[in-house]
């Protein structure tokens, strides 16, 4: 073999080994195998997502059209878009030492949240949500125990994303208040602690609405602005639940006068009542002029209200009697 022809083919080689080298190399991923994206890409849809902690075990599965929690309970929409948006586009943002990692996560007893997600029967991604406060993103996240962890991130979003994986059945429930049309009512009453005598209750009696100042019936009220009234406990909405206050901050709530208390009695079922007091900044202190605390006799959290969705309730009892 001539020495060019040899020369040819070393270089052929080369170029071969170089071609496959890049290729390999361009498919590797920089954080080791299998540990290129914690992302589940479904072929068509993600139909169950399970989220374990250390007390509880959550479970959302798309039934049909709706979306399901436990098996039973109706779903919030916008939570569920939320966390299939995370769970579709999060990427890894950068690795986290060890030294860090023993600090902000094993030297502080940090339990991790368990995230598994399935199209159909078929798991396609499955990891560990390590939630802390030392980084914007609030999170840090592994594949399995004994794997690197990571910073996870939505890109474009300065997003928590490790407050949607929660296990609480209440956080993915519809944030309403009310949600009751006029014929499920049979009484409202509504109390303002501030002017006691603006307040007012609202009877229905065999079919026809009874306006009192909560002992005696009044007359000479505007029958329509009754019915308009109870119209607007179709759908009343509150903004979060309150699950950053502490059972300190609860009890000096509680211990305060409430602003106001709205008591719907159903045709059928318990009552529903609203206790609403002042909102302050639990940082701050400062009031908010937007804003109340708010608690249903159906538990024990708190949450809160905007005046904008509460304002429509809040009226007094010369709203129901024309000038």
């Amino acid at each position: 073999m001539s020495n060019l022809v040899l020369r040819n083919t070393i270089i052929s080689i080369v170029l071969i080994v170089a071609l496959f080298v890049v290729v390999l190399m361009r498919d590797r991923s920089p954080y080791g195998k299998n540990q290129s994206s914690f992302a589940a890409v479904p072929k068509k849809e993600i139909t169950r997502i399970e989220i374990t902690d250390s007390k509880n075990k959550l479970i959302l599965s798309k039934e049909r059209d709706s979306w399901l929690i436990n098996g039973t309970l109706e779903s919030r929409k916008s939570a569920v878009l939320f966390i299939i948006g995370i769970l579709t586009e999060m990427k890894i943002k950068s690795p986290v030492s060890h030294e860090m990692f023993e600090n902000e996560i094993a030297g502080k007893g940090i339990s991790p949240v368990r995230v598994r997600v399935f199209e159909n029967n078929k798991l396609l991604k499955s990891f560990m949500v390590y939630k802390t406060g030392s980084n914007q993103y609030g999170n840090m996240m592994k594949m399995s125990e004994r794997s690197k962890p990571f910073i996870v991130y939505v890109p474009g979003h300065e997003t928590d994303i490790g407050s949607a994986f929660i296990t609480s059945e209440l956080f993915w429930q519809p944030y309403n208040i009310f949600n009751l049309l006029p014929s499920e009512i049979s009484a409202i009453t509504m109390e303002n602690f501030s002017d006691p005598s603006s307040s007012f209750t609202i009877t229905d009696r065999d079919d026809v609405y009874i306006l009192s100042d909560t002992k005696n019936d009044v007359t000479g009220w505007d029958s329509s602005r009754v019915k308009r009234y109870i119209s607007y406990f179709t759908w009343v909405p509150f903004e979060n639940w309150a699950f950053d206050i502490s059972d300190a901050q609860k009890e000096t709530i509680i211990s305060q006068r409430p602003l106001y208390t709205i008591t719907v009695k159903k045709a059928v079922g318990e009552e529903v009542v609203l206790t609403m007091w002042e909102r302050y900044d639990v940082q701050t202190g400062a009031k908010d002029n937007d804003r109340l605390w708010g608690k249903s006799n159906a538990g024990d959290e708190f949450f809160i209200i905007r005046y904008f969705d509460i304002d429509p309730l809040l009226k007094k009892r010369s709203y129901f009697f024309t000038e």
